[in-house]
C-alpha cells in the first residue's frame, strides 16, 4: 500500500463540533490553549473575516491542518468552518506521515522539528544499518590471524612481611605527591635513594640504591601492590604506555544530558595573544607531564613532550605556530636530564627550526630551564650516574662538567614547578598577562550567564524518548 498522493478534496462547510483534534498533534507539537496570546488574536480576526485559509481533515473528521484555527474558530464563536478532506482516515499507517508533511511550511520550536524527523525516520531500517555498521566493525577473519592459545596459568607471588619497610616507603612518597598524580616508576625510584628502605626487612645489606635490580624490584613491587590493594591503581602510569578510550553512551538521553551539562565549559582566554614573543615549553620525557602541566596551563604556554630528540612532525607545528602567532621572537624552554643528549636537545629543536624551517636563527632563544650545573649543586643531588660514553656529546659534555649526570625525576616535583613557572615568568611580560587574566574573569562571568540562559532554554525542551 503506498500513501495517498492526491490532492485534498473541494472545500466543505462543516460543523465545528464535528471535528476532532489528532492527538498525535499533541504529541508532536505542542498543545493549542485557548489561553495562548497568539490564539486570542488569531480569534479576532476569524470573528472579523472569517477562516481564510480552509482546515484540512480527514474523511472522518481528524485534522491534519489546522488545529490552531480550529481553537481560534471556537473562541470567535463560530458554529461551521471551511474545510478541504483528505482521502485517508486517522487509523491509516500514512495518518502521521501525512500530519507532518501539511505541517512542514509552518513555523516550529526545536522539539518539534525533533519530533517530525522521529516520525519520518524508520526505526527497523535505521536499527538495521546500526547493526550492519557495527557488523562490519567487529568482523575478524581468524584465518588470518595467528591466534594465541592461552596455556599455563602465572600467579604473583603475594608481598611478605619482609617486603613492608619497601612498600610503606612507597606509599609515604606517593601520598606526599598526591598532586601530581600519577607518578611514574622513575619518580619513585629516585625519591626512594633519598630516604633508602631496605629491599628485604631481614637483610641489613639490601638498601635500596639506583642500580638495576633496585630499580626491577621496585616495578616488581608497584604490580604486586596495585594487584593486592595496597597501592592506589590511580597513583601510578606509564605515559609511554597509551590507552585510547571512546566516548560511549547508554542512550541518547545520557548523551544529552552530558552534553547540556559541560555546554561551553573549559573556556581558555588567550592570555598571551598581547605578549610580545611566543612562548614554548619543551619536554624531554613524558614522566615530567604531569609535573609541568599545571604550570603550563596556569600561563597557557605551549608544551611538547619529545621523549628524547623531538620527531620532525612536532617541531614544523611548533614552526607553524610561531609564524601564525606574529610574535617577535620564539622562547624556548627546555627541561632535559643533565647529562650529554639532554645538553643537546634544546639546541638540537632551535639549530632545526633554522635549519629545516628557514626561522631565522636571531628570531630564536632556546633555553635551557633544567637541569642545569648550578641546580645540581644547589639541591645538592647526589652523584648516583654515569654518563654514556657511546653518546656522540659525550666529549663536549665530559669536557666541561665531568661524566656523572642526573635526571629530571630526581628533582623534587615542586622544586621542578618552581624552576619552571620562574623561568616563564621571566620571559612573560607579566603587567601585560595579569591585564588578560582580567578580562578572563569578565569573560567567565558572560560566558556563565549565557551558559545558564541556554541551558534554561535547552530546559524547557520536551524531548520524547528513542
Amino acid at each position: 500500500m503506498s500513501a495517498p498522493n492526491g490532492k485534498s478534496g473541494q472545500i466543505r462547510i462543516i460543523p465545528v463540533d464535528g471535528i476532532r483534534p489528532a492527538p498525535e498533534n499533541i504529541k508532536l507539537y505542542r498543545a493549542v490553549s485557548s489561553a495562548d496570546p497568539e490564539i486570542q488574536r488569531l480569534a479576532l480576526s476569524i470573528a472579523s473575516q472569517g477562516v481564510l485559509e480552509p482546515l484540512v481533515v480527514t474523511k472522518d473528521g481528524y485534522i491534519l491542518s489546522g488545529h490552531r484555527r480550529w481553537v481560534a474558530a471556537q473562541l470567535a464563536g463560530l458554529e461551521r468552518i471551511p474545510c478541504r478532506v483528505d482521502p485517508i482516515t486517522h487509523d491509516d499507517i500514512f495518518f502521521l506521515e501525512r500530519l507532518t508533511e501539511y505541517n512542514r511550511q509552518r513555523v516550529k520550536g526545536i522539539d518539534e522539528v525533533l519530533r517530525e524527523e522521529i516520525v519520518r525516520s524508520n526505526p527497523e531500517e535505521s536499527y538495521q544499518e546500526l547493526l550492519t555498521e557495527r557488523k562490519e566493525r567487529s568482523d575478524i577473519n581468524l584465518e588470518d590471524l595467528a591466534v594465541i592459545e592461552l596455556r599455563d596459568i602465572k600467579d604473583r607471588a603475594q608481598i611478605s612481611q619482609a617486603k613492608g619497610p619497601m612498600l610503606e616507603a612507597i606509599n609515604r612518597i606517593i601520598e606526599a605527591n598526591r598532586d601530581y598524580w600519577p607518578l611514574s616508576d622513575r619518580q619513585i625510584h629516585y625519591q626512594l635513594l633519598n630516604d633508602p628502605p631496605l629491599i628485604h626487612a631481614s637483610k641489613s645489606d639490601s638498601a635500596y640504591q639506583n642500580t638495576a635490580n633496585c630499580y626491577k624490584a621496585l616495578v616488581d613491587l608497584l604490580a604486586r601492590g596495585r594487584l593486592e590493594g595496597r597501592i592506589r591503581w590511580e597513583a601510578i602510569a606509564d605515559p609511554t604506555r597509551p590507552v585510547v578510550l571512546w566516548d560511549v553512551h547508554r542512550n541518547p538521553a545520557d548523551f544529552i544530558a552530558k552534553q547540556t551539562e559541560e555546554f561551553l565549559k573549559g573556556y581558555c582566554r588567550d592570555t598571551l595573544g598581547s605578549q610580545p614573543n611566543h612562548v614554548e615549553v619543551i619536554g624531554e620525557k613524558n614522566t615530567i607531564q604531569g609535573i609541568i602541566s599545571g604550570v603550563c596551563a596556569e600561563y597557557c604556554v605551549p608544551y611538547t613532550i619529545g621523549r628524547g630528540y623531538c620527531s620532525l612532525e612536532p617541531r614544523r607545528q611548533l614552526a607553524t605556530r610561531f609564524r601564525r602567532s606574529t610574535k617577535q621572537k620564539l622562547v624556548l624552554l627546555a627541561l632535559a636530564d643533565f647529562d650529554p643528549d639532554g645538553d643537546e636537545i634544546a639546541h638540537s629543536f632551535a639549530r632545526s627550526l633554522r635549519d629545516d624551517f628557514g626561522i631565522s636563527p636571531d628570531r630564536i632563544v632556546p633555553v635551557k630551564v633544567a637541569l642545569t650545573r648550578d641546580q645540581v649543586d644547589q639541591l645538592n643531588l647526589p652523584p648516583i650516574m654515569q654518563a654514556k660514553a657511546t653518546s656522540a656529546n659525550y666529549q663536549r659534555f665530559a669536557s666541561r662538567h665531568g661524566d656523572v649526570v642526573h635526571e629530571l625525576e630526581a628533582v623534587p616535583a615542586t622544586e621542578l614547578q618552581r624552576i619552571l613557572e620562574q623561568a616563564i615568568t621571566t620571559v612573560l611580560d607579566i603587567d601585560a598577562f595579569n591585564a588578560e587574566v582580567e578580562k578572563e574573569k569578565a569573560d567567565a562571568g558572560y560566558l556563565a550567564a549565557f551558559r545558564r540562559t541556554a541551558k534554561e532554554m535547552l530546559g524547557q525542551l520536551q524531548i520524547p524518548p528513542p
